[in-house]
């Protein structure tokens, strides 16, 4: 048995990937979801359900992201520094998950709240995706794997974090994008930058691994992406009719699931399929939503989407006071 060495690096990226999940840590706890009361107030009871259905179908998915994928796909990946990284995302998806139960709980009385988790175990659509995705993920419980049933969990997590998502994702954006419901459209933002970071490595990785198989298995797995990514798209089209067509969103939230496909596909190396998608072909009200600059401002009891952390300290001394007796001067002129 061997102990991770972080003095020796596996390859050049994993530090830098590592890195970067640290510095974007956070806490639902940070974020002043009160401040969305009086949004949630206004909201038609058609807009409060979709909101809600499409937090309840998010908990799902990450919860299964955090509890089943990362933690099966990061027992057979090679290297104890991946293995380290794929153990923290898996930590991040569980507070994904946790962050939706305290929108619930600041909007809603916990009746409503059991309804939507109730809702949650019965969607057809919603259970259907889902277990797809974990199909792949419980192959690798088996006593023996191939590195065939490694690389379809990669691709299905892929699929999850870049693909699924974002059918939950598009009306909090929405809402945020019009300046409603900004402290819950700021967890969402929180969630996409570590989603786009995991579907990222873990699509690095899922390359890495398709390169080792000759060109007829190459072949084979780029048919099974392309399948699967189809067949999950019947089950979100149904999903995002179900959910948006009370308040005419559906074709418009379709337009932005099937942008995101291609980002799936691409980041396991593939073409897009949809190249009559691009990010021009859903409402630009939710790219407003997604704002790489914080919403927050009060450094001293909130973090914001924008919060950096300090890594340079140096202590203060007398002359970072200048400036006091510059402007004194300055006066007695």
């Amino acid at each position: 048995m061997k102990a991770v060495n972080w003095n020796v690096l596996e390859n050049d990226y994993n530090i830098d990937f590592w890195n970067i999940n640290i510095m974007q840590f956070w806490t639902d706890e940070e974020i002043p979801l009160s401040d969305d009361k009086m949004d949630w107030q206004q909201m038609s009871p058609e807009e409060k359900r979709a909101f809600k259905y499409a937090l309840g179908g998010l908990t799902l998915l990450d919860t299964k992201l955090g509890g089943d994928g990362m933690p099966l796909v990061l027992i057979h990946v090679e290297g104890l520094q991946t293995k380290a990284i794929m153990a923290w995302m898996a930590m991040m998806e569980q507070i994904h998950a946790k962050s939706y139960s305290s929108i619930f709980t600041t909007l809603e009385p916990q009746e409503e709240v059991d309804k939507i988790f109730e809702w949650v175990e019965n969607q057809p659509q919603l259970q259907a995706k889902a277990g797809l995705i974990v199909k792949y993920y419980r192959k690798l419980m088996a006593e023996e794997i191939t590195a065939e049933d490694l690389y379809k969990a990669m691709v299905a997590s892929v699929m999850l974090e870049s693909y699924l998502f974002y059918s939950g994702f598009y009306y909090p954006l929405y809402l945020a994008g019009q300046g409603k419901m900004t402290s819950s459209g700021e967890i969402i933002d929180l969630i996409l930058r570590d989603e786009s970071i995991h579907g990222v490595y873990v699509g690095m990785k899922a390359q890495e691994l398709l390169a080792s198989f000759d060109l007829n298995k190459q072949e084979e797995m780029k048919k099974f992406t392309y399948d699967l990514m189809l067949e999950l798209f019947e089950h979100e089209s149904e999903y995002t009719k179900y959910l948006y067509e009370p308040i005419g969103l559906a074709d418009d939230v379709l337009n932005y699931v099937r942008y995101n496909a291609n980002k799936a596909l691409m980041n396991l190396g593939y073409d897009a399929y949809f190249t009559d998608i691009n990010d021009k072909s859903f409402s630009p009200i939710v790219l407003n939503g997604i704002n790489t600059h914080t919403k927050q401002h009060d450094f001293f009891s909130k973090k914001g989407n924008g919060y950096i952390k300090t890594l340079n300290i140096e202590p203060i001394t007398d002359d970072d006071f200048n400036f006091i007796n510059e402007r004194v001067a300055e006066s007695n002129e």
